[in-house]
């Protein structure tokens, strides 16, 4: 795979069948058939939006039964079925440590910003980048999108894009000149991005809900939201509102969690800044980022994006689990 890579200077798309190792990640839910379940009752969970039995196993039994026609000795029997196909339970850490080098680093289009993220964008996680407008977290979601599809052995993904806008901040054009850079084709690349606008939060919930399938199909590599809170702050207002919105909006971030993890996808979402009025006197403009503990637990790694001097960007691990509170100053995206 890598070796036919190297060969091109171009962006080639592996196709799935191709690769040996994706077999592993997930197993499709039609597999259940063969295991005595109709194939009627296999439609209804893909009509569902689950689409491999890794996925089912995310949800829990009271989910599948709200599902229409799903009696629950119907769900019973279907868990019972996926038992048999994919191991659900313990696994030794050594095992553990070969799931992790399944992990794919995406290049940020920076050296001081992959160094200070161990090598790029992780697949499996979702990473937040929140600061105020202007301070580079979109640009990078461009630049993720023209990465993620450059051959592995280019520190690429090797993969698609999925994008849900939220703000209308999406603009192809930016596309053509980050191509360049890489020497890629800007066509190809811009076919290998799917697009869409979300005006609620429902429709950004159900966006995602739609995405099972394609990813099932097509070797995904990441999924963009910018911003992932921006929906919900206008849809709920006041204080009477918060505990709905915050309830909702953990239903969405479980559904990012699943989603990466289901397909070994690198998840970048953005996040707006709010006044902190708690910041204390020592700091001269105290923000934090929007969502509290309910988006604070959610994401993997948390970059803390602000302007600099001029077009310098500043970037610091606001919070990692596997890497070291650090900046990477002046990078250029």
């Amino acid at each position: 795979m890598i070796g036919r890579a190297e060969e091109q200077s171009q962006l080639q798309l592996v196709e799935r069948e191709e690769v040996e190792d994706e077999e592993d990640l997930f197993e499709a839910i039609d597999k259940l058939t063969a295991h005595g379940i109709n194939a009627g009752d296999v439609k209804k969970l893909q009509d569902a939006g689950i689409y491999t039995c890794n996925g089912l196993m995310m949800h829990t039994k009271k989910s599948l039964t709200g599902i229409k026609g799903l009696s629950e000795a119907k769900v019973d029997k279907i868990c019972e079925a996926v038992e048999k196909i994919v191991n659900f339970g313990y696994i030794t850490g050594s095992d553990a440590l070969l799931k992790r080098k399944q992990v794919v680093r995406i290049t940020t289009g920076s050296q001081a910003l992959d160094e200070l993220l161990g090598g790029g964008i992780e697949t499996s996680a979702i990473t937040e980048a929140f600061g105020e407008f202007r301070s580079g977290k979109t640009q990078l979601a461009h630049t993720l999108c023209v990465s993620t599809q450059l051959p592995i052995n280019m520190k690429g993904g090797n993969g698609k894009v999925a994008y849900i806008d939220t703000e209308g901040t999406f603009r192809p054009d930016r596309i053509i000149p980050i191509c360049e850079r890489f020497g890629m084709d800007a066509g190809a690349v811009l076919d290998n991005i799917i697009y869409a606008r979300a005006y609620t939060y429902e429709h950004q919930y159900n966006l995602l809900l739609g995405l099972a399938a394609k990813m099932a199909e097509e070797p995904f590599r990441l999924l963009i939201v910018d911003s992932v809170i921006a929906l919900f702050r206008v849809d709920f207002t006041g204080r009477g509102e918060l505990a709905d919105r915050q309830q909702k909006l953990a239903q969405m971030l479980s559904r990012l969690i699943k989603i990466a993890e289901e397909f070994n996808v690198a998840v970048y979402m953005t996040n707006q800044v709010i006044a902190d009025p708690g910041g204390g006197v020592f700091i001269s403009d105290p923000k934090k980022p929007a969502g509290g503990h309910v988006l604070a637990h959610a994401a993997t790694i948390r970059l803390m994006f602000r302007k600099g001097k001029g077009e310098q960007r500043v970037c610091k691990v606001f919070d990692a689990p596997n890497l070291p509170e650090a900046e990477a100053i002046s990078f250029f995206i």
